[in-house]
């Protein structure tokens, strides 16, 4: 069965060319296209599509008001749409917040110079949405009636955390994850019990689609004498990480900031890695930060910066690898597996995209598998 998808956008150029680049896919089906958001939320009531595309600034009503109005009475993943700027970040950002499960930057160049290189990105992220594990997403299996007063125009709360919040734990709580491919080829879950204590030198968190709602989840049960320096690896575009650290930085209680070139590792700092670059640890443990090569499909790459970790810290490591498409950090994690040290993944209960985390699994890597809940949890009990 096709995947059903709501193009939103009031630019009739790019609602035009995002139909054409998803049509382009037989098992993508463009059920409906809307203006603004009003029209889009009336429109996924009617067309009850399996995933909606999202512009924020539109005419009658913004996209977050529409993301957060369509969460409460049809939950319905959202991808949505934003500028390769610093407030195109804030804005993907509060986006994530009000309940999208996942944003693409808005780039005019790229549909007209690479338009495969677009239809591929596009139709991977809507299928890989029509699969995700709506649980995990604060969604239910089927939309919701409508009921209570509308919150239509209420304004968005950066920052807040809690939508965020409210959705990672409903998705730890969840008993049965949703069907979906990804999760369907992976391991079988096991529980797995509370890590035995152990003193690290380094803790490193890789981590792509549904990670910035999962790092705030996990670092904001942090407290601020945590004992251990952090890296962190969210695939994001260059222009999204500073606000994505200043974001985490607010609501933590640890210190976060992107990391730049030299920067030197302490208790309690988290460093994100800014992307386009890869981030790296020299031999005495100092940041590094390279230009991203062309050549590696991720640019930060969780692999490059935890396998710099094995060499560096050899068994002193916990590394831990979470909701995210595709494979990323399982060679880096096995690195560190020969050199001593520890791997945990989240759970597929708890995850958006199971990819990341079952290549941890299915390699046999994982020393634990945990909810984002238990994840945050026994991270704090380190101190």
């Amino acid at each position: 069965m096709a995947v059903k998808v709501l193009v939103v956008d009031d630019s009739g150029f790019f609602r035009r060319r995002v139909t054409e680049i998803l049509g382009e896919d037989p098992s993508i089906q463009v059920v409906g296209v809307a203006t603004n958001g009003q029209e889009a939320i009336e429109k996924t009531q009617a067309l009850r599509p399996d995933v909606i595309t999202m512009d924020y600034e539109m005419p009658v009503l913004d996209g977050i008001s529409a993301v957060r109005e369509i969460m409460r009475r049809f939950p319905t993943p959202v991808l949505m749409f934003s500028s390769l700027t610093y407030e195109g970040a804030r804005i993907s950002l509060d986006a994530l917040d009000a309940g999208a499960a996942d944003y693409l930057p808005k780039n005019f160049e790229d549909i007209s110079r690479n338009p495969e290189k677009v239809r591929q990105l596009l139709c991977e992220r809507v299928h890989a949405l029509a699969r995700s594990n709506r649980r995990s997403l604060g969604l239910s299996s089927s939309p919701s009636a409508f009921s209570g007063t509308s919150s239509v125009g209420q304004p968005s709360t950066p920052g807040s955390g809690n939508t965020m919040h409210a959705r990672a734990a409903a998705g730890a709580a969840a008993a049965q994850p949703a069907a979906g491919n990804d999760r369907q080829a992976g391991a079988a879950q096991r529980s797995s019990p509370p890590p035995r204590k152990r003193q690290y030198k380094l803790v490193a968190i890789g981590t792509s689609t549904g990670g910035p709602v999962a790092l705030q989840k996990v670092l904001t049960q942090l407290p601020a004498s945590f004992p251990a320096p952090l890296l962190l690896i969210q695939h994001m575009p260059a222009a999204f990480t500073k606000a994505f650290a200043e974001r985490l930085d607010k609501l933590c209680r640890i210190s976060v900031k992107e990391a730049e070139d030299g920067d030197t590792l302490r208790p309690g700092l988290a460093l994100l890695a800014p992307g386009g670059k890869q981030m790296m640890l020299d031999g005495r443990g100092v940041v590094r930060i390279l230009p991203g090569d062309e050549r590696l499909n991720y640019r930060p790459s969780v692999d490059v910066t935890f396998g710099s970790a094995a060499k560096t810290m050899q068994d002193k490591v916990l590394a831990i690898v979470l909701t995210g498409m595709g494979a990323d950090g399982r060679e880096g994690a096995r690195m560190l597996k020969q050199a001593g040290s520890s791997i945990w993944a989240q759970d597929e209960a708890s995850s958006v995209i199971y990819g990341m985390p079952m290549a941890i699994a299915k390699a046999n890597l994982a020393d634990g598998i945990y909810s984002l809940d238990e994840i945050g949890r026994y991270l704090a009990e380190l101190g």
